[in-house]
Parts: structure tokens; sequence; C-alpha cells
């Protein structure tokens, strides 16, 4: 194997490491809480790391032919796990079932769907197969894959990781060489959908409005928006310190996981924070170039599809705490805490990374 993407190796290490190290901070509230200790999270997402380091080289040396090969398995196990979730799953207070637990362990398999669904997409459109340019060989195949998850997830009322997925396929499936009318008219149809979803559900609806207008529920989602922003500003240029972000004591809910990046902004500053946002910046320039570079269409669509998943879910984590989006739930890849987000993040960037070791002679000169 030649060598891999260095600076994609280094962005990914070094995310990882930087949250590890912020969690060290964000977690004390939360675990105090949790089991009167200071370190209850820091501890489990450390172990989370440990557990997906060898997940990560297992998928650094995965022929990527394989995956393309079991790519119908991988997403029908996926699968198959989210609709379990449905059934007998574990809510930890959320507004859903997203964790299924097995013996000790729980697991929220809509991130294992997430890369199956690209793996899928990727092995259809590359078969020689599928036309993505026509309907019933590019349109229709798609709507049906997209549309399984996505029906679950509506089920299970996950609408941040139904955004995530509807827009990682749909990179895929643009990528692929979709016809713009098919494209532009699933886009309406989506619109059309997620319409009619929010006006439905009381608590999608609700949460749009305080979007909106923070004022109409000043002590629980608002509340969460006016941290978020205070917490952000208190920042300033350079943070308050390492260690020394107030809001992450009782103001920013989950701040561990979902409104990290709040807390984070708290104690780094303005100028700090540009650096861990160009770090996923950095993530889809690379991810993007060995796309472009890749060997074959298979690889190609692989690439854009992890990319674009890992690079979208953190812009739409930080839109949400910059009060841009409204309320997803979602975690800010390598940074947040969650031990399946974290594992199969890990295992498509060894994926990507993979991928880059075919083409790595051929950018290298250009960009180092």
């Amino acid at each position: 194997m030649q060598s891999i993407d260095r600076g994609l190796f280094i962005a990914t290490a070094g995310l990882t490491i930087f949250g590890l190290v912020m969690m060290s901070s964000m977690s004390i509230a939360g675990s105090f809480e949790v089991t009167g200790q200071n370190d209850f999270y820091f501890w489990r997402h450390f172990w989370h790391i440990l557990i997906g380091i060898p997940i990560f080289i297992t998928a650094l040396k995965i022929p990527c032919e394989n995956l393309k090969r079991l790519s119908a398995l991988i997403f029908l196990l996926s699968i198959i796990l989210l609709i379990l979730t449905i059934t007998i799953g574990q809510d930890y207070g959320t507004a859903a079932k997203l964790w299924l637990k097995i013996g000790p362990l729980s697991l929220q398999p809509v991130e294992a769907v997430k890369l199956a669904s690209v793996i899928f997409l990727a092995a259809i459109f590359s078969s020689g197969k599928n036309d993505a340019t026509t309907l019933q060989g590019g349109f229709l195949p798609f709507t049906v894959i997209l549309g399984i998850p996505a029906l679950l997830l509506v089920i299970q009322s996950d609408f941040g990781s139904l955004l995530v997925l509807i827009i990682t396929a749909a990179a895929v499936y643009f990528t692929a060489g979709a016809n713009l009318k098919h494209f532009l008219g699933g886009i309406g149809v989506f619109l059309f959908g997620a319409a009619i979803i929010t006006f439905t559900t009381p608590y999608i609806l609700h949460r749009v409005k305080v979007f909106l207008d923070p004022s109409l529920d000043p002590l629980n989602t608002g509340f969460q928006v006016k941290q978020a922003l205070i917490a952000i500003g208190s920042g300033g240029l350079f943070g308050r310190g390492f260690q020394n972000s107030i809001q992450k004591f009782d103001y920013l809910p989950e701040v561990q996981s979902d409104t990290i990046f709040s807390a984070i902004s708290e104690e780094m500053g303005f100028f700090r924070i540009l650096i861990l946002i160009g770090a996923y910046l950095y993530i889809a320039h690379r991810g993007y170039l060995i796309a472009k570079k890749a060997p074959d269409e298979f690889t190609k669509l692989l690439a854009v599809g992890i990319t674009t998943w890992i690079t979208g879910q953190a812009f739409i984590n930080i839109a949400v705490n910059l009060a841009l989006l409204p309320n997803t739930g979602i975690t800010l890849p390598l940074i947040s805490y969650g031990g399946s987000s974290l594992l199969m993040t890990l295992a498509g960037l060894g994926i990507l990374l993979h991928i880059s070791s075919s083409v790595h002679k051929k950018i290298k000169k250009r960009y180092y």
C-alpha cells in the first residue's frame, strides 16, 4: 500500500486528541450530575477512542472491493439494527428511542446507517447496471435506498440525523451524474415533506418558532439558543481560558455533546475556534480532492459520501450552536461525546484514508 494522505491523517488525529482534551473540561458538570465525579464522560470518551483505534486501522486496511461486494449486506444489517431501536430501543431522556442496548453496551444504529448508506449507494451507482441519469436506473434506486432509513428516522423523530443522511445521499447521487430535473424534483419533494412534518409535528413546529423567536420559550428551547450565543460571545477574541467556561455549568444542556462547540468557543475564543473550523474545512478539501483523483467510480462516490457526511454534520452542528439552524441534536464529529458517532466517524475516515493511498502520489507534490 502506498502512503496515505498525511494531511488528512494529521487532521483526524488532531481533532480526536483535541476532543479528548476538551472533554476533560466540558464534561465536568454532566459527569458530576450522573455519578458525583467530575471525570465520568472523560474516561468514557477515552475508552471510546481506544476502541476506535483498531476500528480505524481495520477500515484503513480493508480493500474497497470487499466493501463493494458486501455493501448490500452492510446496509441490510444497519437497517435491521435501526428497526430494532424502534421496538426495543432506549430513549435516555430524548424525544425518541435512538439507542439499542446490547448487554453493557449502548449503540446508536443511525450512525452505522449513515456509513452503510454511503457504501451501498456508491456500489449501486458504480455497478455499471444503474445509469444515474435515468429515472429507472438513477432516481428510483436513490429514492428507495434513501427512503427506507429516512422513513425509520421520521418514525423515530430523529430529524437531525435525517438531514445529515439526505445531504450525504444527495451528494453521492449528484456526483454519480443525476439528471438535474430529477435531482431538483427530489429537492422539491423533500422540502414539501419537510413542511408537512413541521406543521403536523407539534414539537418540531415549536422548535422552528423558537428558532425564529427565542423569547417564545425563554426557559426551555429558547434558553438553550440564548445561552449558546452567550457562551460564544463571552469567549471574545481569545477566550476565557481552558476549563474556565461559565456557561457549561447549568446553562448549556448536553454540553459534552450537542452544545460542546459553544462551550469550546467560550474557553478558546474567536481566533482559536477558527482553527477548529479550519480543520473541518481542511478535511473537506482533502476528502473531495481524494474523490477527484480516485482510481474508479466506486471509490470516488465513496469518498464524496464520507466527506460530505462528516463535514456536513460538523457544520450543521456548528450552525445550530450559532443559531443559524433550529436545534437538531447531532454531535460534532470527533469532538462530542458519543461512542457510536466517534467509532463510525473513525471508520469512515479510515476508509477515506485507504482510498487516498492509491492517489496520494498524484496530489502530494502540489499540496505539500
